[in-house]
């Protein structure tokens, strides 16, 4: 398996992680901050190219009784676009509580959330691609 690219998608910034190449293990790799970024889009797909992904999987944001908003909404036209644009496979992926594990790993490790927002969406993304390594691995 190629490596995959994990995608914790939000309005001031992009959260980016892969995976390694056996894809058992997510790793951080950046954040892509929307208002400093020309085309951020553009910045995801370059990202992609450079890591050499098979797979990008953008976190889904739900609310806790499986529904979805608008915000959820916002996800799926960036995944449309970005299926335009890359030659790999692009799903999604329920991200519900991510942010928060985020947080609470950031906080257990030592580190100040408020000061960590960069941090923060890197380790969603990061969360987000484990997740569904972790799903993959299970199905074989």
């Amino acid at each position: 398996m190629k490596r995959a690219l994990g995608i914790d998608l939000g309005e001031a910034r992009i959260g980016v992680a892969v995976s390694d190449e056996l894809g058992m293990l997510a790793h951080p790799v950046e954040t892509i901050v929307v208002k400093d970024t020309p085309d951020p889009l553009g910045r995801v797909v370059q990202i992609a190219k450079d890591k050499d992904v098979s797979h990008i999987i953008i976190g889904l944001p739900k609310n806790m009784d499986g529904t979805t908003g608008a915000a959820a909404e916002k996800t799926r036209a960036f995944a449309d676009k970005l299926r335009e644009k890359v030659e790999c496979i692009v799903k999604l992926w329920d991200e519900r509580l991510t942010t928060v594990a985020a947080q609470r790993y950031l906080h257990d490790a030592g580190r100040n959330v408020k000061q960590s927002r960069a941090v923060i969406d890197q380790v969603a993304a990061q969360i987000i691609l484990q997740g569904w390594l972790d799903a993959q691995a299970m199905l074989g």
